[in-house]
């Protein structure tokens, strides 16, 4: 009996001491497995949220999206109809960058609403257009036709440059960048100039006869500048250095890693390859 006993308590010491065994060894490997989970906490994606124009700013953002995830950044892109929102938005701090403007345009803005936002990358320059509307080609204007143009500051100017370029008006000698309708001291056919918001200018192509039209709301109405433009920038003008569009950020975060890497992949040779396939002539990598 003294026998059995002994035994039966031997047989219970061991099940107890393996049943310990493989509690710590259990305990082991929770401890390594949250181990492993603050190794990927350490790892986590920075986000850099840009906002932009739909067309092309956008879409060019999209391929720089994939490139910036191989350097474990994930970019947020939010998409904007106007030209005044994005910039509000980047002063108020609701985004890190936005891309959809030029150089011009962005002095103008900071001047007029006092921010202080600056560029920090030329990415591509989009020719200015006259298009079509009621009236197919320069020959068959008639006295008083109706012309569009962008009606917000330097674009307007930009649009008033590219119509005296091609001898329909003369504008006051010296004006440039900051012609206005009012600045006409030339207009042999009597051209009725109406200032329109840049997004519609696509739109009122029905009701006028011609359209002066930024390159990127061009490309939004389906419009080839190669096939249905009748006049268009030169790309070595003065107009492809002065509006190439631009990457812009608050003043002081020019240095931030996060817009670094942003410029780094904006810029990239996916990016221009992307430009140069996509938009045939209507979008211009400046890099």
């Amino acid at each position: 009996m003294k026998k059995f006993t002994v035994v039966f308590l031997l047989s219970l010491l061991v099940v107890t001491l393996g049943g310990c065994a493989t509690n710590n060894k259990d305990g082991g490997k929770e401890k390594n497995s949250v181990t492993d989970d603050s190794k990927q906490d350490d790892k986590e994606v920075k986000k850099i949220v840009v906002g932009a124009s739909i067309t092309p700013h956008a879409e060019i953002l999209e391929v720089a999206k994939g490139v910036l995830a191989t350097k474990g950044y994930e970019l947020e892109i939010k998409e904007y109809n106007d030209y005044v929102q994005p910039n509000l938005a980047l002063d108020f701090g609701d985004l890190d960058a936005n891309f959809f403007q030029h150089q011009p345009y962005l002095d103008e803005f900071n001047e007029s609403r006092n921010l202080n936002l600056v560029s920090v990358a030329i990415v591509h320059y989009e020719p200015f257009a006259i298009y079509p509307g009621k009236t197919k080609t320069f020959e068959e204007l008639q006295d008083g036709a109706q012309i569009a143009v962008p009606n917000d500051g330097t674009n307007e100017a930009r649009a008033l440059l590219l119509l005296e370029a091609q001898g329909l008006i003369k504008l006051a000698e010296g004006v440039g960048l900051s012609a206005t309708v009012i600045d006409i001291v030339e207009n042999p056919k009597n051209l009725e100039i109406h200032e329109i918001e840049a997004a519609q200018l696509v739109r009122s192509l029905n009701d006028v006869d011609m359209a002066v039209i930024n390159g990127n709301y061009a490309i939004q109405g389906d419009l080839n500048v190669a096939k249905d433009a009748i006049a268009v920038e030169e790309k070595d003008s003065e107009a492809a250095e002065i509006y190439g569009n631009v990457i812009a950020v608050r003043s002081g975060d020019e240095d931030r890693e996060e817009i670094k890497a942003l410029v780094e992949a904006v810029t990239s040779e996916e990016v221009k390859a992307f430009i140069e396939s996509t938009y045939e002539g209507a979008v211009v990598p400046k890099f």
